[in-house]
């Protein structure tokens, strides 16, 4: 029996290749199709906007206003729209599938709440890649120690609004965990100026933004003598879409709970 999926943000480049992706495997059935109430793509049908797809649904602004109801929702949209889809898909018993970055505190802590009421899978970076460095990083910090600094660096398109990355972020809470301290006590953004020598034990963050880069990770531990970069690039995003369906099917037979792409993986030693 196939998956009832809905994605949101359709049109948009994830959004796209996550129903490229699903509209060919038998696992799923595409069911609905998400876009802004203001898109002037409202009620036309998905297989007339997105070249090559044969799922015929309207696109629409609503989960409510899916004929057939999904059993989970793909979203990589904006945190505002990510909050609107979480309140909605509570009400209605829906899955949910979360990419979306620049989430705040507050926010996370709302979408871990309403995983008490509707099972939720919530990640930076849904890459098989990107996770295994996750975990390679973390062991790296710890061995390494605090002799090493750490530097992060991103790249990202022209287009992606939210500086550092998720996953860049992610990152350095892989470090500041095998480290035992709180990432937003040691992150440094950047530098500029006679910003005086750097001090020990803090994480650094750069973000270069231009083009159609999809995503490169490097992560920086410099000593004294040597040093070593752990480093992941995308080359499309079909690494992340693929990531996106696994965590959907992997929501299929959950009623609640909060879960990332370590727990989707198999990857996490203990939680």
């Amino acid at each position: 029996m196939s998956l009832k999926l809905s994605v949101s943000g359709a049109t948009g480049r994830m959004g796209h290749t996550i129903l490229g992706l699903a509209d060919q495997d038998s696992r799923f059935e595409i069911v609905g199709a998400l876009e802004t109430a203001s898109s002037p793509l409202q009620g036309k049908s998905l297989s007339e906007t997105v070249s090559g797809l044969k799922a015929k649904v309207s696109i629409t602004a609503a989960l409510s206003k899916i004929a057939s109801k999904p059993q989970v929702l793909i979203d990589f949209t904006q945190p505002e729209a990510t909050m609107a889809y979480v309140q909605e898909a509570q009400s209605l018993g829906i899955g949910l599938v979360i990419g979306t970055t620049g989430v705040s505190e507050t926010q996370k802590a709302e979408i871990k709440e309403a995983a008490k009421k509707i099972p939720i899978m919530m990640a930076s970076n849904m890459s098989v890649g990107m996770n295994l460095l996750f975990a390679l990083v973390e062991e790296a910090a710890a061995k390494l120690g605090e002799s090493y600094d750490v530097e992060i660096i991103e790249a990202h398109h022209h287009f992606k609004k939210d500086a550092p990355s998720g996953s860049a972020l992610s990152l350095g809470e892989s470090v500041a965990r095998a480290r035992k301290v709180d990432l937003k006590d040691v992150a440094t953004h950047g530098r500029e100026g006679l910003v005086g020598e750097r001090k020990n034990g803090t994480i650094g963050f750069h973000a270069v933004r231009g083009g159609d880069i999809i995503g490169d990770h490097t992560v920086l531990y410099a000593g004294l003598g040597e040093r070593l970069e752990l480093k992941h690039v995308a080359h499309s995003r079909e690494a992340f879409a693929q990531g996106a369906l696994k965590a959907a099917l992997f929501l299929a037979d959950k009623k609640t709970g909060f879960f990332d792409m370590q727990d989707v993986l198999g990857l996490r030693v203990s939680k």
